[in-house]
This record gives C-alpha cells, sequence and structure tokens, in this order.
C-alpha cells in the first residue's frame, strides 16, 4: 500500500512551459531536508501517473542522512524537560533539606569540580571535537569501528588516570575556588570534593559513548540517562531529609552520615546515567575492544583537542573567577548564582540541546562534504528557531523570575531573602537567552568544519571583557547583590560572543542570510513586549493576601501562562514560517492524547 504522503513525481507535458504563477519557487531556508514540514506534498491529480526520476548511469548509494531532525529534536526535547524537571527538582529538595547557606554553598563549589576537571581533561573535546570526526570516519571500510575503539581506549585511560591525580588534590583544588577571606567552608568543601570527584570517571564515560551514539543517530538513550540519575539524588536527599541532625559545617568529617550519604549518593546517580548507555551501544553494533596506537585522525583529533582544551582552560578562568568573586558575596549567593544559572538554561536545555544535538552530524556531514551552502542553510534555520522559541520565554522569565525563585526556595529551611535575590538574578539575566544559545550554535558550526582555533579566540576575547568586570562587582555591589552584578555580566558576555561569532562566520562563509533571522528576530522581539504586558497586567490582581510564597505560586503560573500564550499567539497570527514546526508537533501531540 502506497504512503498518500509520499512524494510523487508528476511528468512534465512536453511543450507546457512552467509558469511561476502556477508553481511558485520556494524559500531554500523553508525547505530544509530536516524540517517535519519541509517536504511540500501536492495532493496527487487523479489519474496522474506516477513517475520516477530517470535513473543515473552509475547510481551512488545515498549517505545515511540519519532520523528527521525534527522528530529527533523533538523526542529528546520531551526527554530533555523531563530530565531538566527533575534535575531541578533534586536542587530545590536539597535547599529545602539543608538550608541555602555555607552547607549548600560548600556543596555546590564541590559539585562543580568534576564538571569542571572534566571539561579540561576530555569534555569539551568529546561533546564538539568528537561527534564530526567519527561522522568523517564512517566513510570507511569498516564503518569508522577501528576508529572509535582508540578513542574509546584512549578516552578511558585518560579519564582514569585524571580522575586518581583530581582526588589526591582535592584540598588544592578547594584552595583554587573559595577566596579565603570569604564565607564558603574550606573543610566542607574539601570533604565533598573528596566524594564527588569520581564522577570524573563518569562524566567521560558518559560524553564518550553519548558521542558514539550520536554519530550513529542514536540520540533516545542519551536524553533519557539524565532522568535516572535524577531519580538516584531525589532518593538519596529523600533519605538525608528524614534523617536525624544535619551536617556539620564547622568540624566536617566523611564519617558524618549525611554528608557521606549525599557526597556518595550523588556520585552514584552520574555513575548509574553513564552505564546505562552501554547495551545501546552494544546494540547499535559497536564491540568494544582495547586498540593502542595513533592513526591519522588521531593525530588530527589530537590538534583539534588542542585548541578546544585552550577553550576550555580560558572558560574555566573566568568560572574561578566567578566563584571566588560569589565567595566574597553574602551567604548563599552560590548556590543563588549556580540555580539561577540552571533556570536560566532550563529552556535552552529543553530546546536548545536537542536541536544541537540532532543538527551536529548534519552539520558535520555538510562541513566534509564541502557543502557550504547547505552548511549556511542548516545554521540559519537553527538560529530562527532557536529565536521563535527562546525569546518569548526569556522575555516571560524576566516577568517571573522573582515570583519563580521565591516559589521553588523559599520552601522548607530555604531562606526567603536568598530565594528573592535568586529569581532577581535569574530575572536582570534572561535576556541572553538568545545570545547564549547564539554562542553555542556557532562554536558547533566552527567544530563541524574543523575549526577549533576559533571558538578558542572567542572564548578569549570574551573573557578579557568578563574578568573586569566580575572584580568590579563586590567593589561597587553591597555583598547581597554581588550575585545580581555576576549574572548581569555573564550575561553580557554571551551577548559580546554571539555578536563576534557571528561576524567571524560572515568572513567565513560569506552571506549567511542574516537578513531573515533578524526579521524573524524583530517579529518574535514584537511579540514577546506584548506578551509581557499582558503577564504584568495579570500580575495586578494578585491578592497579597496569600502571603509571599502563595503569591508567588500563583503569579508564577498565571503570568507564565499569559506570557507564553499571548507572545505565540502573537506569533502564530503574523503567520511566522518558523514556528510551524513547533505548532504542527504541539497539534499532533494533542491529537494523540
Amino acid at each position: 500500500m502506497r504512503d498518500p504522503d509520499a512524494t510523487r513525481f508528476i511528468p512534465r507535458t512536453a511543450g507546457v512551459p512552467m509558469a511561476a504563477s502556477r508553481w511558485p519557487t520556494a524559500d531554500p531556508d523553508v525547505l530544509r531536508p530536516y524540517d517535519a514540514l519541509a517536504t511540500q506534498v501536492m495532493p496527487r491529480i487523479k489519474d496522474a501517473p506516477l513517475a520516477r526520476p530517470a535513473e543515473p548511469s552509475a547510481p551512488e548509494q545515498p549517505k545515511d542522512e540519519g532520523p528527521s531532525v525534527a522528530k529527533a529534536s523533538g523526542r529528546m526535547a520531551i526527554a530533555s524537560l523531563i530530565s531538566r524537571i527533575t534535575g531541578f527538582l533534586w536542587k530545590v529538595l536539597l535547599v529545602a533539606a539543608v538550608g541555602s547557606s555555607v552547607v549548600t554553598d560548600s556543596f555546590n563549589v564541590a559539585n562543580t569540580m568534576p564538571n569542571i576537571i572534566f571539561e579540561l581533561l576530555l569534555g569539551g573535546v568529546l561533546t564538539s571535537v568528537v561527534v564530526p570526526l567519527l561522522v568523517r570516519s564512517q566513510d570507511d571500510p569498516d564503518k569508522g569501528e577501528a576508529y572509535a575503539q582508540r578513542l574509546l581506549t584512549t578516552g578511558i585511560t585518560v579519564l582514569l588516570v585524571g580522575t586518581v591525580i583530581a582526588v589526591i588534590a582535592a584540598p588544592a583544588f578547594t584552595a583554587l575556588y573559595i577566596d579565603p577571606n570569604g564565607n564558603a567552608s574550606t573543610g566542607l568543601t574539601t570533604a565533598f570534593a573528596y566524594l564527588l570527584l569520581p564522577e570524573i570517571f563518569f562524566y567521560g564515560l558518559f560524553a564518550l559513548v553519548s558521542a558514539m551514539l550520536n554519530a550513529k543517530h542514536v540520540f533516545g538513550p542519551t536524553a533519557w540517562a539524565p532522568v535516572v540519575n535524577n531519580l538516584v539524588v531525589i532518593f538519596v536527599i529523600l533519605v538525608i531529609w528524614v534523617l536525624p541532625g544535619s551536617i556539620d559545617e564547622k568540624s566536617p568529617s566523611l564519617t558524618d552520615p549525611k554528608l557521606l550519604i549525599l557526597g556518595l549518593g550523588v556520585t552514584g546517580g552520574i555513575a548509574a546515567q553513564s552505564l546505562m548507555l552501554i547495551p545501546p551501544l552494544l546494540r547499535s553494533g559497536f564491540r568494544p575492544r582495547w586498540r593502542w596506537g595513533l592513526d591519522s585522525r588521531m593525530k588530527e583529533f589530537g590538534g583539534l583537542a588542542l585548541w578546544v582544551v585552550g577553550y576550555v582552560g580560558v572558560s574555566q578562568v573566568g568560572l574561578t573567577i566567578t566563584t571566588r568573586v560569589l565567595t566574597k558575596g553574602a551567604q548563599g549567593s552560590v548556590t543563588a548564582y549556580n540555580y539561577a544559572w540552571l533556570l536560566f538554561q532550563l529552556p535552552y536545555g529543553v530546546l536548545g540541546v536537542s536541536l544541537l544535538t540532532a543538527i551536529m552530524p548534519r552539520l558535520s556531514r555538510a562541513a566534509a562534504d564541502g557543502d557550504t551552502k547547505k552548511l549556511v542553510a542548516d545554521l540559519s534555520y537553527a538560529s530562527r528557531i532557536s529565536t521563535v522559541t527562546l525569546v518569548p520565554i526569556s522575555a516571560v522569565m524576566t516577568i517571573v523570575g522573582t515570583s519563580m525563585g521565591v516559589a521553588l526556595f523559599a520552601l522548607g529551611k530555604g531562606d526567603q531573602s536568598n530565594a528573592e535575590r535568586l529569581g532577581q538574578a535569574l530575572a536582570i539575566s534572561a535576556f541572553a537567552l538568545l545570545p547564549y544559545a547564539l554562542v553555542m550554535l556557532q562554536m558547533r558550526v566552527f567544530y563541524a568544519m574543523k575549526d577549533a582555533r576559533t571558538p578558542t579566540l572567542i572564548m578569549i576575547v570574551m573573557t578579557v571583557v568578563k574578568i573586569p568586570l566580575l572584580f568590579l562587582c563586590p567593589m561597587l555591589l553591597s555583598p547581597g547583590n554581588v550575585v545580581l552584578g555576576v549574572m548581569m555580566v555573564n550575561a553580557l558576555t554571551y551577548v559580546v560572543g554571539a555578536m563576534l561569532g557571528q561576524v567571524w562566520l560572515w568572513v567565513t562563509l560569506g552571506n549567511l542570510r542574516s537578513k531573515r533571522v533578524i526579521g524573524v528576530i524583530l517579529f518574535t522581539v514584537v511579540a514577546s513586549v506584548l506578551g509581557v504586558g499582558a503577564a504584568w497586567l495579570v500580575g495586578l490582581i494578585v491578592p497579597s493576601s496569600l502571603g509571599l510564597i502563595g503569591q508567588a505560586w500563583v503569579k508564577l503560573f498565571l503570568q507564565g501562562f499569559v506570557g507564553i500564550a499571548v507572545s505565540f499567539g502573537v506569533l502564530m497570527a503574523l503567520k511566522v514560517e518558523e514556528l510551524r514546526p513547533v505548532t504542527s508537533r504541539f497539534t499532533r501531540l494533542i491529537k494523540r492524547g
């Protein structure tokens, strides 16, 4: 039985001209091969023969393009949404269980160390360079099996050695990230670090296997694995909550039951997240094998890796100074910054990461084929989709930021003033959500072109702009407002990065179809302003008699719903083409329900 939606080739009648009025030309930006709405299907003409295109004399086997990016990113968006919600839930529960003071600050500083060291060791390389090189290696007779085995062997070895050294050097890392004159606890941070630094190995294993699966167009397991991690950590925090007593912040000890359970439990969650990817990798046909030695591509990998490590190193300099500046602020500033940053990234994590993960193999293939036109079209499409989905959300976050902070972090042992400050930090930095997403997209394009040098240079400029502004924060602001200044500086840095990256890509690739992107941005900003205005108006009717927390929850849901509904409603009324894949998918989900 024929698929009614299949593309039908209608033979041209000899001597009949193809009139432009009857056959409108298609905008190449709209007809993307991965867009769910890309194929404009014309109703079949009754009794018209279905012709096949002429076969070439030497037919080529089409390259495996993988699944539709619209479908793949849609499925991953659902998994990412659940992952982000459960991930944020355990952070809310942690504040409710132990408070938002020195203990939480110390835990958060220690919990960032494995991420930072992993990124320096291998993380940036794995997430940015490995997928393009794995995609290219699939042209080998063995479909890249030997190359992947060498990467796995090298990666595991580096991660094991790096993890052991990092655990031994835990006190040195604590001294690096905590200002001795600040408000964080050096002893407690070091105790947490001993328990959390083993995460480095499991972060690396997860990233390495994820890259191998993504290169094979297998996205589901990597999207759902973090949910397992979050569920493990949620269980651990609930156990801590019901245990009597509290963590001793003045004289911490690794024998403290709560400290021990929290540290080992969080590490166990990362281990579960990484190990659950092994069965899908084996099902994909990959057979693990220790394979030592370097081939030409491994040397190529090493050259790219050096620049990526430089990129990560420069970015971590900025993060280190950020952490030290935050420890000079009021107690809870580190926690407020980390959680505001997580809230800031939530929309991007659900929508932007899903799109980038699905589009990265295609960007890599276009770059490998030297197809600049397709590469630019992919970049333009991803930029416009990011705009119509993220700008309305960032605008609404500006008005509901404070309510979100109070609603989520003033529960249990949470402090209301810290919760308000967290929400304010989110509100004043929300404007940078789109620039942040564009920077991430631009970096992927450079890496797809095997250019790891340019992202590093851009990061150097961003860091040079960022550091002096960070040092000004504790000098110009009160301790309670330091976190607000740091978030604003962070946001402005991504605006600079997005502008610089766009100019650099224009120099490299030529015409980027920026006029269309700018037009979509203008339409989306107008719709978002109307949405924010509507949200502000409905916020006026919420009575103060509900109490601070009750009022925050009502405003969060009411203003959030109205702001999003009006913003996207205006975009739909304006018939913004880039919104169609989103609305189409949402409509199909409703019909299925």
